[in-house]
């Protein structure tokens, strides 16, 4: 074992989607030098180990990095996703994220690339194959691992599990060769629709299905994120049906009856009403898919699974010994504490814009290439907490629209978005034909309503934080 000494510009220790975003802004904005550790054999993170037959979930003109386009420009013609824009799979995101590493950031000849690699704090970082250590000197270093992704495939499950359950992760339904009694899907959030559709996809009765769902969430409609001039009237229409909804509303409750009622949200039962939001996205088909799920389970959360019962906070249940239980339990991101970005020399990407990690990447990246002080880069890019309860969606909507507004303010930042890829809804707002009275009509609703949405997201901010 050898013990290597370093120097770079900036160390970003991650090189999933927010370290390649980052590092992608980077290279084209400026002349620093980037070391890239991480620790899969591949760039992408997360994807290295995604399930099978997992997607992205909103269109693909929202991910990767900013200088080389992921989607095909295709809106796919069959599927429960008919006729909105092409969604990638995990398999095209990690042969992108690949191809960029080769053919983009390599060549470059201001990148070195360490995979396979435990980074270990201080600018330390020992290699998995060799065992090799590393130590860097670095000017910055950005910590890409902040936001930790939970993995279906080496997730633990809070819960106990007793001995001779038939009990897999969701990376597994692929394996099954021999169909079981029922499948007991574990787990209400965006794996557990995966894991539902891809079983309906591939013709499981619905009947042998059960949903242990504890707590049902909020949904976004995927039309409304679609990133063509198209789809204007869904997706500048849902912005300005949101800031009404918000300004109309006369409680919390009131105002989230108003954003279901205008199309911004959807959810599974019109009778249960959500307590959580994690801004999954789902197309209406898909909803109408999973709503054929009769057997749905709404008894807390799992607290133990036997042979023969699952007990739950609220109950128990009956199963049996060839039921597939499949764990979708896992969240999405595990940590949602917050701190700020900019901090001295040490960087830290969260979101800046809801439901757009990477492009959120991207934009902090500009941010650090452009601007002096950490104050004033840290006042462009106020972190948005992530999403957990109901209520999440007012503080996350609240901290979005002030970035929002600070970038709107600066002719710098303004003409940065515009020919940004991953932010596709601002060029789609600045080719609108003002002549075309439909759609200036709708951008007219957005500016009226945003500043009056603000203030009332503050005051019911306010409410919250009074019974805190």
């Amino acid at each position: 074992m050898t013990h290597h000494k370093l120097s770079t510009d900036y160390l970003i220790a991650g090189a999933g989607a927010v370290g390649m975003a980052f590092a992608d802004v980077l290279l084209s904005e400026s002349d620093a030098n980037i070391i890239l550790v991480d620790r899969y054999p591949k760039p992408g993170g997360h994807w290295n180990v995604a399930y099978p037959y997992v997607t992205l979930h909103q269109p693909s003109a929202f991910y990767g990095v900013s200088s080389v386009e992921l989607s095909k420009g295709r809106v796919d013609q069959v599927g429960w996703n008919k006729g909105l824009a092409d969604l990638a799979s995990g398999a095209e995101v990690l042969a992108y994220y690949d191809e960029v590493m080769r053919h983009e950031f390599l060549p470059t000849g201001r990148v070195q690339y360490f995979p396979m690699c435990d980074f270990e704090g201080e600018g330390g970082f020992r290699c998995q194959l060799t065992g090799d250590t590393y130590s860097v000197d670095y000017n910055k270093l950005v910590d890409a691992t902040f936001l930790k992704t939970s993995v279906p495939s080496t997730h633990t499950p809070s819960f106990k599990i007793d001995e001779d359950v038939n009990f897999i992760p969701l990376n597994d339904l692929t394996k099954i060769t021999s169909a079981p009694e029922h499948y007991m899907i574990v787990g209400a959030g965006k794996t557990g629709i995966d894991a539902v559709l891809w079983l309906l996809e591939n013709r499981v009765d619905p009947d042998m299905i059960s949903w242990i769902m504890p707590r049902d969430a909020w949904l976004l409609d995927r039309e409304n994120t679609q990133p063509s001039a198209k789809f204007f009237n869904s997706t500048m229409g849902a912005q300005a049906g949101q800031f009404e909804a918000i300004v109309n509303s006369t409680s919390i409750e009131d105002m989230f009856d108003r954003l279901e009622a205008c199309g911004y949200f959807l959810r599974i039962d019109k009778n249960i009403r959500p307590k959580m939001f994690h801004g999954a996205t789902i197309s209406r088909m898909e909803l109408e898919q999973i709503q054929r799920i009769k057997n749905v389970i709404r008894m807390g959360r799992v607290q133990q699974i036997k042979v023969d019962e699952i007990v739950l906070d609220e109950g128990r249940i009956p199963t049996t010994p060839n039921t597939i239980h499949v764990d979708c339990s896992a969240s999405a991101i595990s940590n949602v504490e917050t701190k700020p970005i900019f901090q001295g020399d040490l960087i830290t990407p969260q979101m800046v814009r809801s439901y757009q990690p990477v492009f959120s990447a991207a934009a902090i990246a500009h941010i650090e290439a452009t601007r002096e002080s950490d104050a004033e880069k840290n006042r462009l890019c106020g972190v948005v907490p992530l999403p957990n309860h109901d209520t999440d969606y007012i503080r996350f909507t609240a901290a979005f629209m002030m970035n929002q507004y600070n970038w709107s303010q600066d002719p710098e930042m303004r003409e940065w978005l515009l020919n940004n890829r991953l932010d596709a809804f601002s060029k789609v707002v600045s080719d609108v034909d003002r002549e075309d009275e439909e759609k200036v009509k709708i951008l007219q609703r957005v500016r009226k309503n945003a500043p009056m949405a603000a203030m009332k997201l503050q005051a019911y901010l306010a409410e919250l934080n009074a019974k805190t």
